[in-house]
């Protein structure tokens, strides 16, 4: 059994082959059976333990893989300088069960997550989208910046972040990528202008409001993932042609699933899902002027397919 670690991942990933990959998966098919959520404690330090099991299609079967995650969300790792978000993905031979790797589940994850909601921009996103906001400067931002920019002729990031450090470190390291980046002094400004707007926090208020929200934007919603937490308030969602990663985020993951509650949208008005526009069964962006949402509360399918391509091309570069 191989251990795979952030580096190896790092080494080894590339965006255009991840969106690849993730196009491929959903149009194929898989069973990504519903995470198991546990909450641990409560309070301020209250943590959260995620199961995200997988199988491909062809399962049991040659040349099938099955593999699960194990996530834990400890928000108060941020007083002690360690990412919030940490897990391990197992990944197994789908013909005998046989464990095949262990490999960093944080940096699987924050691969995956960034490459899901660029394969969503593929389809939702303008062609020209110039300008990216970037609301959040965690472990996670950087990689979104990088996918996004990947599908998307990204010349210029705004970054918004509740500490100012994190931003400027932020905008720092997107410089050393070649592509333009400023601290965001105004977010209602820094939203206005933008052509996508990206957002990945723990908040559990609204950041972005649908007041700001200009023809034609892209709005990417990937941080909240429990009803305790949301990113846009329900006008946001309302204004917009809205899409999810699969149907879990209509029940979980705050903004649209609370939009729904809250009686802002109903469910007919939630367009399509990652399956239904890999297969075409849906539409993506239809014109210039319109207001797209995409709500990611991230499946196992996607971390199923990220691990098999990198035990792929672990396998290429070493027999």
């Amino acid at each position: 059994m191989r251990i795979i670690s952030r580096e190896d991942l790092d080494r080894l990933l590339t965006f255009p082959q991840l969106i690849g990959a993730l196009h491929d998966a959903f149009t194929a098919g898989g069973a990504g059976p519903a995470r198991h959520h546990h909450s641990i404690g409560d309070g301020e330090r209250a943590a959260t333990h995620l199961l995200m099991p997988a199988w491909t299609s062809d399962a049991p079967g040659p040349g099938s893989f099955l593999g699960t995650k194990v996530v834990n969300v400890f928000p108060g790792n941020r007083a002690k300088n360690l990412p919030s978000v940490l897990g391990a993905y197992l990944l197994q031979s789908g013909e005998t069960g046989a464990p095949l790797a262990v490999m960093d589940g944080t940096r699987l994850t924050h691969w995956r997550t960034a490459a899901a909601s660029a394969l969503a921009a593929r389809f939702l996103a303008r062609d020209d989208a110039r300008r990216l906001t970037m609301i959040g400067a965690g472990a996670l931002a950087p990689f979104l910046v990088r996918a996004h920019a990947s599908v998307r002729p990204i010349d210029h990031v705004t970054v918004w972040n509740h500490r100012l450090a994190g931003a400027e470190a932020l905008v720092r390291e997107i410089e050393r990528g070649g592509i333009e980046a400023v601290v965001a002094q105004d977010l209602e400004a820094a939203v206005a202008e933008a052509d996508i707007v990206s957002c990945a926090t723990l908040s559990s208020e609204p950041i972005v409001r649908g007041a700001w929200l200009n023809p034609g934007v892209h709005l990417d919603l990937v941080g909240a993932f429990s009803m305790a937490m949301r990113e846009t308030d329900g006008a946001a969602v309302a204004r917009a042609r809205v899409y999810v990663d699969t149907q879990a985020a209509l029940e979980d993951g705050g903004d649209v699933a609370l939009a729904l509650r809250e009686g802002c949208i109903a469910r007919s008005d939630v367009v399509g899902d990652l399956h239904a526009l890999c297969r075409g069964v849906s539409v993506g962006r239809r014109e210039a002027g319109e207001i797209t949402l995409f709500k990611s509360v991230g499946t196992a399918i996607e971390d199923l397919a990220a691990a098999v391509l990198v035990w792929r091309l672990l396998h290429a570069v070493t027999p």
